[in-house]
């Protein structure tokens, strides 16, 4: 469906994972996608070379968004480029999983600096610049509840994010803008193989109602719902897509 025609989407953390799955499912609504990433330009280029060989258009704009100066060249750069903004996905995320008696300095400070204060500026940044009835989603987790051992760090830093949200989507209603937080359970990605050994994720599986590891797909079909216009009624919700494990 041609839902998304017309509108610019900012996808961070889009050059691989759930985020290159989302930024391959908006364009396939017709959304204009600006495929953000921090250091991988070539996995960026091959995303963006799927959505054009498809008929979409998508843009890579390389920032870092745990840095401010970067967060707004990205957002400025934007609407230079592609002449709008409506859309923002806060994807880009950073997870270690240590006992907290063994988070380190530099441990807690890259986790804030991307999941939390990278977060809480691209929100900032973005509404600059964003139209009247625009559209926000932020990736959270459903580790927020879970509480699982080795997580404090990531866990929390992710917490503020569904924090940020919850006020935001209030202060931003009278210009039609929604807000809302999307939790993916476990789902297959690079960063959750890095994290865990193959007898973790048997685990994981089994925690799961589902039975299987969610897919990134299944996380931007999701968020390609809170996007379209069939979600104008939805705002400052936190969804669990997560094959069952938690129940709000």
């Amino acid at each position: 469906m041609k839902t998304l025609t017309g509108k610019v989407a900012v996808v961070t953390g889009a050059s691989r994972g759930i985020g290159r799955a989302i930024a391959e499912r908006l364009a396939r609504d017709s959304a204009s996608v600006i495929v953000n990433y921090a250091k991988s330009d070539g996995e960026a280029q091959v995303v963006v070379d799927a959505i054009t060989l498809h008929g979409g258009k998508a843009l890579a704009l390389q920032a870092d968004v745990g840095r401010l100066d970067d967060i707004r060249r990205l957002f400025r750069e934007t609407v230079e480029r592609l002449g709008r903004l409506d859309m923002l996905i806060a994807n880009a995320g950073y997870a270690v999983f240590k006992p907290l008696a063994d988070i380190t300095e530099e441990d807690f400070d890259q986790t804030y600096a991307l999941n939390a204060k990278g977060t809480f500026f691209c929100l900032q940044e973005a509404l600059r610049h964003m139209a009247d009835d625009g559209k926000i989603v932020c990736i959270s987790t459903i580790g927020t509840e879970l509480n699982v051992p080795g997580g404090s760090c990531y866990f929390s830093s992710k917490a503020a994010v569904e924090q940020f949200c919850r006020v935001l989507a209030r202060e931003v209603a009278p210009r039609g803008i929604t807000i809302n937080v999307v939790s993916p359970g476990f789902t297959e990605t690079q960063m959750l193989r890095a994290n865990m050994g193959p007898d973790a994720l048997r685990e994981l599986v089994a925690l799961t109602p589902l039975a299987r590891l969610g897919q990134p797909d299944d996380i931007a079909e999701a968020i390609a719902f809170l996007v379209s216009p069939g979600a104008r009624w939805i705002t400052r919700q936190n969804i669990a897509v997560d094959g069952g494990i938690i129940s709000r």
